[in-house]
């Protein structure tokens, strides 16, 4: 259960990211002050400062770099090319060799695959995937281990 709180958060703070903005017609800088009170690196193609330096990147290009948030409520978001579908091998080789527990578990039907991975201090989501005239890319998103998302809540 730590675990899935642990991808969670990630996955849940890029999808406000991408999609609020295209429902409620607002820009993508003024959703982002009013959701993280102005605590947002939109890195672009570096990766975000701050970014923890115990998570290892597979040494490739980097597409797109972001964090949100700030102190353990942060949340990183790095996107890097690799040389094809395979990489997903070698970042899970990476992952583990830096003390991370996990793996890839769902691999597509072309290749790549989505992995987690935790140790005591952070939670990794990988996703390995075809990005089509842009080759393949991995996209990491890390947080705190501990940082608990939110839960839902029922509305009469």
């Amino acid at each position: 259960m730590r675990r899935s709180r642990l991808v969670a958060l990630p996955v849940a703070a890029l999808l406000l990211l991408g999609a609020v903005p295209a429902l409620a017609g607002c820009s993508f800088q003024t959703v982002v002050k009013d959701v993280t009170g102005g605590n947002v690196d939109l890195g672009g193609n570096k990766v975000p400062s701050g970014f923890p330096s115990s998570v290892p990147l597979y040494k490739g290009a980097v597409v797109f770099g972001a964090s949100v948030g700030s102190g353990r409520g942060t949340v990183w978001n790095v996107t890097v090319k690799v040389k094809d579908a395979a990489a997903y091998q070698d970042i899970a080789k990476q992952l583990t060799d830096a003390g991370f527990s996990g793996q890839f578990g769902a691999q597509g039907p072309d290749g790549g695959g989505t992995g987690t991975f935790a140790n005591d201090q952070y939670g990794v989501l990988v996703v390995v995937t075809d990005a089509g005239s842009n080759g393949w890319v991995a996209n990491y998103s890390v947080s705190r281990a501990g940082v608990e998302s939110p839960s839902p809540t029922a509305t009469p």
